[in-house]
């Protein structure tokens, strides 16, 4: 069954640990060419599907949103069922839902939320081995929470941006940063109107330098003042970080009211 042609955007969770990233990669499995391969097997037409944000290898997701065109007549709910049943169990469709044929689900992004999740223990933690970084050391959260009050609002992020982000304003707009421990495990929370690339890992990377004393203040706020680009090298491993959702004006889903 076709009709004319729609848009239509997909809110999707993954496990990224198996993936060489979201987007179309040539070297190993990406999110981006199973969605593709389960709409092509449903609809039976191929369509290109975009995202509102980009994921490195091993990063997971929570609230990703990805969008695509086709003729195919199907309702949302069969979709959501019939995606479902063509995807990998690493990848889920948690809800679909008919957009403005201009609808851009990057652009029309207001800011994208991201957790990382840490775990304070000298022995291995095998249910959290792809979910969260292992510190040994006792993380200062205090502290880390002083270094997070740092970078509220609109600032030059060159500082922790790779190298490889290319040209380009490194100015960003970081709404919240929220920094919660529970027992060994600890969990940092950052919301901003856009990201650069391994701009939170490597922001992490710097907020637990400070909770190890490795990093002082003052040495992280010279990082964030002098914005020389790439100048904090480390980056946390990716798969402790979490694309926990993307926010619209008005909300696309009725789901993102949980994220």
């Amino acid at each position: 069954m076709s009709i004319g042609l729609r848009r239509l955007a997909l809110l999707v969770e993954y496990d990224g640990t198996s993936f060489a990233g979201s987007q179309l990669q040539s070297n190993g499995p990406s999110i981006q060419a199973e969605l593709e391969r389960a709409i092509e097997e449903m609809t039976r037409s191929f369509a290109r599907v975009a995202f509102a944000g980009r994921t490195d290898a091993g990063v997971h997701a929570l609230g990703q949103v990805a969008c695509f065109d086709t003729q195919a007549g199907y309702n949302c709910e069969a979709f959501v069922g019939g995606l479902n049943v063509r995807l990998p169990d690493a990848i889920a469709v948690r809800s679909a839902r008919d957009v403005e044929q201009d609808f851009d689900p990057r652009r029309r992004a207001i800011s994208r939320r991201y957790r990382y999740s840490l775990v304070h223990s000298m022995t291995r933690v095998p249910l959290q081995r792809w979910r969260a970084w292992q510190v040994p050391s006792r993380l200062d959260v205090e502290q880390m929470r002083a270094a997070g009050r740092r970078l509220l609002g609109e600032q030059d992020f060159a500082a922790f941006a790779s190298p490889e982000a290319g040209g380009g304003s490194t100015r960003r707009r970081i709404e919240t940063v929220c920094i919660r421990q529970r027992g060994r495990e600890i969990t940092v929370d950052i919301e901003a109107n856009a990201f650069l690339m391994h701009q939170v890992r490597r922001t992490v990377a710097a907020l637990v330098g400070v909770g190890r004393g490795r990093l002082r203040i003052e040495a992280f706020e010279q990082h964030l003042r002098e914005a020389r680009p790439g100048s904090y090298e480390r980056a946390a491993p990716p798969y402790g970080l979490c694309l926990i959702g993307v926010r619209y004006e008005p909300p696309l889903f009725a789901e993102e009211r949980e994220l």
